[in-house]
């Protein structure tokens, strides 16, 4: 695709997405309400990585769990390339499935540890009834090439590698029914500092290279500012503060955002 693309409509949207709990406190007839998620619009393009970031609880992983379908809003709308996905329908959950990959917090448990890594990577395939063993197995090959992974890690188990080289095996698999847009819910926070940074750089170019849409989603603001070309600011279920990365790190409009920043002063100048 060119790279226009991303100027045009979004890939992936939400339209006041909302996500209330019932509380355990509180009576049968005045129940108190969490509110995870309260209104949010929110959009990802082709090309871009958009980074949303907050504290803990703020409601960044219940909105993680709308964009890939894991979690039903309470109210407000899911739009897959314009179109409203039907959670009720199964054939529109299933092609939103295969349109949207997951890389969740820690691949130690993201992962079958009793499967190979080839079974991982092929299970979504046989799942969605995607080619034969021949060509299953040719997409393995090219999914480890394109995450940096020996050939030879097809044949092992998930903890027979390091954690980087797990969490380059989760990103494959998100990336095995090629995906429009990737969802990474935390990704390097359970890595070592020395890996980090090498996972960040593989998602940024696989971003590129692939055209994909992302969302970075993490308490982090330095990792946040690293790979986001948007960023958006969420407190308490609400997106407080979006705009270019750049933008909102050096204008920064919302005391909130001000406040993430003022935990980081090495990022001011930046």
């Amino acid at each position: 695709m060119s790279s226009t693309d991303n100027s045009n409509s979004p890939v992936l949207e939400l339209k006041g997405i909302k996500v209330h709990h019932r509380a355990r406190t509180g009576s049968l007839f005045r129940p108190n309400i969490v509110k995870a998620v309260d209104g949010v619009d929110f959009t990802v393009h082709r090309g871009e990585t958009v980074g949303i970031v907050g504290e803990s609880g703020c409601g960044k992983s219940t909105l993680a769990s709308v964009l890939v379908g894991l979690q039903e809003p309470t109210a407000g709308e899911v739009l897959f390339q314009g179109t409203k996905v039907n959670s009720r329908a199964s054939s529109s959950k299933k092609t939103f499935g295969r349109a949207v990959g997951v890389v969740f917090q820690d691949p130690a448990t993201a992962l079958n540890p009793r499967m190979t890594i080839q079974d991982i990577l092929t299970d979504p395939l046989q799942v969605h009834g995607i080619g034969n063993q021949q060509t299953r197995l040719a997409k393995v090959r090219e999914l480890l090439s394109l995450v940096g992974l020996p050939q030879s890690a097809a044949e092992v188990t998930p903890h027979q590698v390091s954690g980087g080289q797990r969490q380059r095996v989760a990103i494959a698999r998100a990336l095995c029914l090629d995906p429009s847009v990737i969802v990474a819910d935390e990704p390097t926070s359970a890595l070592d500092v020395s890996v980090r940074a090498q996972v960040l750089n593989l998602l940024s170019d696989l971003k590129r290279e692939l055209n994909l849409g992302m969302v970075f989603i993490s308490h982090d603001i330095q990792t946040v500012r690293y790979v986001s070309d948007r960023i958006c600011v969420m407190y308490y279920g609400r997106m407080v503060e979006e705009g270019p990365a750049r933008e909102v790190f050096d204008r920064p409009t919302n005391d909130y955002t001000k406040s993430l920043l003022g935990a980081a002063p090495s990022l001011l100048h930046v």
